[in-house]
């Protein structure tokens, strides 16, 4: 039997309505790839600051200043435009997840980069999205395509090429940051299923604008067991939390949030394998650091792992 559109409108709507799906498909990768390009200057930038600031100071600071701009431009594009707000139910799920995936995801990343290293966080990172689909099939029985395990596979060895000649120097506490940055990674998890619940329906920036909230009142809360080292940071680092707050929290979690809506958490997360292979390019632009052939190799590998995983059988 044919369809009202078919019946109604001769004139190609269906395809126009599967090439507009494409078209979003298309536009939410591309914004899980800008928040990948983001993130993946974060380490090293981190890195930079910890040598004056502390791990929780830093959180504070960044996502504090994040939530202030935040509010600023809800509040600006709230009078241009209808919004529909979030119900209270919402709410507290956006808190929640901006509780796991701001507070207690970054306070176990800066910690963990803190005591390990750069190249052995990027390397954990690549575990991430076999957290994510173990707990998809756990929690919700997903059933995950062998497509998709077998790049989740490729990506995780692409990233070992990529970080396997990096700083190989942690000190006596790296395994200890190893621990931190793997636990981070079933918080990180668990954050992507919260925060793609919470903002079904939802507008990306009061998403964020919610969870940044949440995640700056717990890390202020966090940074008190710092206040005894606090002392005002050079412009350098200044500058350096200044693009933590702008670019990478605000800037990245507006583009993941937004990307997360249409693809699945093990996709959205499977994507982020990209971070090593531009951290890599973070690496060579702040830290001087030179590219190996090996390391051009991993980010091949990485790619074509990511692409692979993007691959959709239905």
């Amino acid at each position: 039997m044919a369809t009202r559109n078919e019946v109604d409108r001769g004139d190609g709507a269906a395809p126009a309505t599967a090439a507009q799906s494409g078209r979003g498909r298309a536009l939410a990768i591309g914004a899980v790839v800008g928040a990948a390009l983001l993130w993946s200057s974060s380490y090293a930038v981190t890195k930079e600051i910890l040598a004056e600031v502390g791990p929780l100071t830093i959180g504070a600071v960044r996502f504090t200043l994040a939530a202030l701009l935040l509010a600023v431009l809800t509040g600006v594009l709230a009078r241009r435009r209808s919004v529909e707000r979030p119900n209270p139910r919402q709410r507290r799920m956006m808190w929640v997840s901006g509780l796991l995936g701001i507070t207690a995801y970054f306070i176990l990343e800066n910690v963990g980069v803190e005591l390990s290293t750069a190249s052995d966080a990027s390397l954990i990172v690549a575990s991430y999205p076999l957290m994510t689909m173990l707990l998809e099939v756990v929690l919700f029985r997903v059933r995950v395509p062998l497509l998709r395990v077998g790049a989740v596979a490729m990506a995780m060895a692409g990233v070992y090429l990529v970080v396997r000649n990096g700083a190989d120097v942690g000190g006596d506490q790296r395994w200890a940051g190893d621990m931190l940055l793997l636990l981070g990674g079933v918080v990180w998890a668990v954050y992507n299923i919260v925060a793609k619940r919470s903002g079904s329906g939802q507008d990306p920036l009061s998403s964020t604008y919610h969870q940044m909230t949440a995640g700056a009142a717990g890390f202020v809360l966090a940074s008190l067991l710092e206040v005894s080292e606090w002392s005002v940071p050079s412009l350098a680092s200044s500058a350096m939390l200044v693009y933590l707050a702008v670019g990478c929290s605000i800037g990245g979690f507006l583009l993941y949030n937004y990307g997360l809506k249409a693809l699945k958490p093990s996709v959205a997360v499977n994507i982020l394998n990209l971070v090593p292979a531009f951290g890599v390019l973070g690496a060579v632009v702040i830290n001087g650091e030179t590219v190996q052939l090996a390391q051009l190799a991993g980010g091949a590998v990485i790619v074509a792992g990511v692409t692979l995983g993007l691959v959709d059988r239905r």
